[in-house]
Formats: structure tokens, sequence, C-alpha cells
């Protein structure tokens, strides 16, 4: 066999393989559950999906398929990076990226739960699988004086995102991401003012902690324009970056 012929078969194996391996994770994703909210923190108004939960609504339906579930660290700067790979009895591996998330706190406990964080939302997005949003169905469950908008106490934020436990601070962070992953300023105040809905005053200026300067300047100046036209808006001025334990 010349040495043409033999890169050709390697290559029309490797097709073989990759093929192999796609039309097993395809079996295997229709096979996979929702991430169910099995847990709850007394904090929050709905239930949770934690890891553990996420792994279960995957891992019978990978293995049956030939796929063992692996989640590889990366190194990144003054936080996490976690890639979920999907490898193949065949020995061929589906990555579905590198996941970044910040340490809300340089220390083992920011670490952690920054850890579990990524951890979670990389398998979500690498399985296609979510959780039941049921955001709006909280806030809907709400009474009219719930869903007053709050001013956020006057104490520190990162003293208390760092008191909570770890679904706690995940679910806090889950509201930063959306608020920092919004285009425009008017869809930031819109995740803002949804957040508010939900958490209470504590856990809003723990979130108000955890959301960057420049989307807290477009919250308080759309929060301010809406209060000078209606006079509604509980004036979020007031939560500003030292009210709120901002870095």
């Amino acid at each position: 066999m010349s040495q043409q012929e033999f890169l050709e078969t390697v290559m029309k194996e490797r097709e073989y393989l990759d093929m192999k391996a796609s039309a097993a994770f395809v079996r295997a994703q229709a096979g996979f559950g929702a991430a169910l909210k099995t847990s709850t923190n007394p904090h929050f108004r709905s239930r949770y999906a934690d890891l553990s939960a996420c792994i279960e609504a995957v891992i019978d339906s990978l293995h049956k398929n030939g796929f063992a579930l692996m989640q590889k660290t990366h190194e990144c700067e003054n936080g996490v990076a976690i890639e979920t790979i999907f490898i193949h009895e065949s020995g061929e591996q589906i990555s579905g990226g590198i996941f970044r998330v910040p340490a809300g706190k340089q220390d083992p406990q920011g670490y952690a739960s920054a850890l579990t964080y990524a951890r979670r939302n990389s398998l979500m997005a690498a399985s296609g699988i979510a959780p039941e949003d049921d955001d709006g169905n909280a806030a809907s469950k709400l009474k009219p004086a719930e869903k007053k908008m709050q001013t956020p106490a006057n104490v520190g934020g990162q003293d208390y995102f760092d008191k909570c436990d770890e679904q706690e601070r995940a679910l806090i962070l889950d509201f930063a991401m959306k608020i920092e992953g919004a285009e425009t300023d008017q869809a930031t105040f819109d995740a803002y003012t949804k957040a508010k809905q939900t958490l209470d005053t504590e856990q809003q200026t723990a979130l108000w902690s955890k959301v960057s300067s420049q989307k807290r300047t477009a919250i308080k100046n759309i929060g301010q324009a809406k209060n000078a036209e209606k006079n509604t808006w509980t004036d979020v001025a007031q939560c500003d970056g030292k009210d709120a334990g901002s870095k």
C-alpha cells in the first residue's frame, strides 16, 4: 500500500468514526430528560435545577449510547473555565467548547461556587437541555405589593453574597449573567426589573454587586427617566455602588 493509499484509508476510517459518534449522540440526545427543578431554596419563590439534576437528566442516555461524560478544567485568570466533553466508545470526542465564569471572590469558596455554576451551565449548553423557565410564572404569582420595586437595603452586597449557600449564589449569578448579556440599555433594564420581581431586598443588593458599572449606569438612567415621566419607579439611583457593596 502506498503512502497516499494509507492516508486515504486513515481519513475514511476517521470519517466513519466521526459519523458513528455523531449518530450515537443524536440517539443519546433523544433520550435526554428535562433538568428538573428538584432543589428548593427558602430565599426564592421557585425550585432550582442543581448540578446533580442536570447530570441525572443526561447520564443514563449517554451511557446507553456509548458515551462517557467528562468536564475538563482549563486555566482561567480570576475564575474557572470548564469544557464539557462527550467521549464515545469509538474513541471520538464531542466538545461543547470552553465556558468561563469569573469567581465572585478570590478564595476557595468563591472558586467552588463558580466551578459549580460553570459545570451546570456548560453541561446544559453542550447537551441542549434547559430547566423550565418559570421566572415569569414566579413573578406573576406575586401579590401587587410584592411586585412594587424595592430599593435594596443599605447592606454590603458582597457580604451577603458570601453568606449565601451554593444554590442561592448560583441563582444570583444567573440573573447577573442575563443582565450582562443584554444587548441594549432597555434590555438591561428589563432584565434587572425581572430579577427584582423575584428576589428579596438582600438578594437584590447581592445581585447589584455582581453587575458591572456600565450596566448599573444604564439601569439607573432608564429608571430615573421612568421615574421622572410616571413617578412610579423607586429611586434606583439610591442603589449606587457604595450602597450595594460594589467593588
